[in-house]
């Protein structure tokens, strides 16, 4: 059982509302990410001749990624993700959990992110919502690191 403040600072689950996303070198704000998935799709294939010899089968794990999601409050003079939408380059994107003192716990890092999708805020005339706009990446090579 923890004693100590140190103890308990460093058992008590991390607060997923300080991150930061870094997209090509540039820190840019977000209020939300998702997405952030890395699974494995198991292949199974049986020889031409497994009629034969018998049932082999090898299995194969592929990587399968999820589209990430990343949602921002529009502003003005940012321009920046309309911009790779239209450039439609790879970027690397990191997205980076903080502790409450501002020490990085856990990295995700999308080693090449595509943006394919950029959804406008909704617009209602009785609404008093901040504008927020989606953007959608497909991401390849998502790797986890841990920070001690």
């Amino acid at each position: 059982m923890a004693t100590t403040a140190d103890e308990l600072a460093a058992r008590y689950p991390v607060m997923a509302y300080n991150f930061v996303v870094v997209i090509g070198g540039a820190q840019l704000s977000f209020s939300e990410v998702t997405g952030l998935v890395r699974e494995y799709e198991r292949v199974t294939y049986r020889h031409g001749l497994s009629f034969r010899e018998g049932e082999s089968i090898t299995t194969y794990y592929l990587d399968k990624y999820a589209p990430v999601t990343l949602k921002r409050g529009v502003t003005r003079g940012v321009t920046s993700l309309r911009a790779w939408l239209a450039s439609q380059e790879e970027r690397a994107v990191t997205i980076t959990l903080r502790d409450g003192a501002g020490a990085p716990v856990l990295t995700w890092r999308v080693a090449k992110a595509v943006p394919v999708k950029l959804e406008a805020p909704t617009f209602r005339a009785d609404g008093t919502e901040v504008a927020i706009e989606s953007l959608e990446l497909m991401a390849a090579g998502v790797t986890v690191t841990e920070h001690g």
